[in-house]
């Protein structure tokens, strides 16, 4: 155990060797209520960069159609959540989310109702290559990206810590990616034509992926 979980109070002394299907919707449940509690923070922030100004909208919308999704195994609950986005959402937000959570129901196994560590790092792995065939947004372009990709290469990474660790090594990383787009240059949507004017406002995707890893770490902890 390194000396910064050794250290610090949010790394638990034991950590989970299963997360169970219970816990996944559990987490999933605790970050629609943050989501929604930051609703009009959201919708700031995109408008400050130069976009719509309804992403808090959008990210809502969501997560309430993916309230009413069900399932018995992870495959198929993950499924029901992006079906849920296909057809009871519209918009990017619910594209780009349909895709993530696609992907992670393509990477589960058949029938399982717990993961362990390399399930869930192989879970979140295939919902970021799914997600990376429906925008060539990248780290750096301000967008969602900013927080996803970085939280998923440090969820994978560490594997070796336990499922707790996973979460809360990704939560930390979403949000520094997230930070960092204060000073980036929007390449993506309306907010690119905006030019240089986009640095400064933090990005409102990168802003609201990085509060689902949160409550994701938050709740499994």
């Amino acid at each position: 155990m390194d000396s910064v979980r050794s250290s610090s109070p949010f790394y638990p002394k034991e950590d989970l060797i299963m997360l169970s299907l219970s816990q996944f919707k559990t987490m999933v449940a605790a970050a629609g209520t943050d989501i929604r509690a930051q609703e009009k923070i959201f919708s700031e922030l995109d408008a400050a960069a130069g976009g719509d100004g309804d992403h808090g909208t959008a990210i809502v919308t969501a997560f309430n159609a993916m309230a009413k999704a069900e399932g018995t195994d992870f495959k198929g609950y993950l499924k029901a959540l992006s079906d849920a986005l296909q057809n009871e959402a519209c918009g990017s937000t619910s594209t780009l989310y349909g895709a993530w959570l696609q992907g992670m129901s393509d990477a589960a196994p058949e029938g399982a109702t717990s993961l362990d560590a390399a399930a869930l790092a192989a879970l979140f792995n295939g919902g970021l290559e799914e997600i990376g065939f429906t925008t060539k947004a990248r780290v750096g372009d301000k967008t969602l990206m900013d927080a996803l990709i970085p939280a998923t290469e440090a969820l994978v990474a560490a594997q070796a810590e336990g499922v707790v660790a996973m979460f809360l090594r990704g939560a930390e990383a979403a949000v520094k990616g997230s930070e960092a787009t204060c000073a980036m240059r929007a390449k993506f949507g309306r907010a690119k034509n905006l030019g240089d004017r986009s640095i400064g406002p933090r990005d409102a995707g990168s802003a609201s992926m990085a509060c689902i890893f949160a409550a994701f770490a938050k709740t499994v902890k």
